[in-house]
């Protein structure tokens, strides 16, 4: 028997994912972000409200990236998403993590996180919905550590999700099973 529950945001896994941009002084800014998808092959859709310093630079900027937060990393992700760019302008540096200029997109791209989407600006928006903003990811790098046979090995990566039903987060690395052939076993 199934019982009610209070909470709407019931999907899991949530990804928490890290969107950095450049302030306009050049400093990095990260924020932590699990209201995020893919909306095409090569479109990202971020839930983000135009109050984020984040989605203020994004627009100026016209360029982010989109970091997969790793267990190795849990406390700085955390922190992304507790300080405010608004308020911190130097939390990149109080979390004592890294970062490189994107070599395809006005954007930083955060070293110590395995895998990251460097993005174009393509659209916001600030209907009833609130839907955020949509980029384009132009390019994608991983870490060669989490690589097996030049294709990423989530087994390797250690990315994390948020739970939203204990606002918990937990490791996503082991596969049970095989996207599009598994299910033929069923299929008459």
């Amino acid at each position: 028997m199934k019982k009610n529950i209070t909470t709407t945001e019931a999907i899991f896994p949530m990804p928490v994912l890290m969107i950095a941009t450049y302030n306009d002084d050049d400093t990095v800014n990260v924020m932590n972000a699990a209201w995020g998808t893919m909306l095409e092959r090569n479109q990202i859709l971020l839930n983000l409200s135009e109050t984020h310093k984040t989605v203020q630079n994004i627009k100026k900027r016209k360029a982010f990236t989109v970091s997969l937060a790793d267990s190795k990393h849990v406390k700085e992700a955390d922190y992304f998403g507790l300080v405010s760019g608004h308020n911190t302008p130097n939390k990149f540096v109080s979390s004592g993590l890294t970062a490189t200029k994107s070599l395809n997109v006005d954007a930083p791209v955060i070293n110590e996180f395995p895998i990251c989407l460097e993005c174009t600006y393509l659209t916001s928006g600030n209907d009833e919905y609130n839907y955020g903003v949509i980029g384009k990811v132009v390019n994608t790098l991983a870490d060669e550590s989490i690589m097996t046979n030049d294709n990423i090995d989530l087994a390797k990566a250690n990315i994390i999700a948020f739970d939203p039903f204990t606002h918990g987060y937990y490791e996503v690395n082991k596969r049970v099973g095989n996207a599009f052939k598994d299910g033929l076993e069923l299929k008459k």
